[in-house]
């Protein structure tokens, strides 16, 4: 993903979940995702999908179940 992809899915992600913590970085060796971060941790992956001329991105977040556990 270009940098200024990057730059607006921040933006996003941070206005909509309304944590400023959360980051969008460029995976290395790869252009068609980015990977997720909320402070240090890595918590998903955006991929870019572009087909017939329309331009998406689809957050991908897996939850373990011991992360549910109190």
């Amino acid at each position: 993903m270009k940098p200024d992809e990057i730059a607006k899915l921040t933006k996003f992600l941070r206005a909509k979940f309304e944590l400023p913590a959360i980051s969008v970085k460029k995976r290395p060796q790869k252009d068609d995702s980015a990977e997720v971060y909320i402070g240090e941790e890595f918590v998903g992956v955006i991929f870019r999908d572009e087909e017939d001329g329309e331009l998406s991105y689809n957050f991908s977040m897996a939850i373990l179940d011991f992360d549910l556990e109190d």
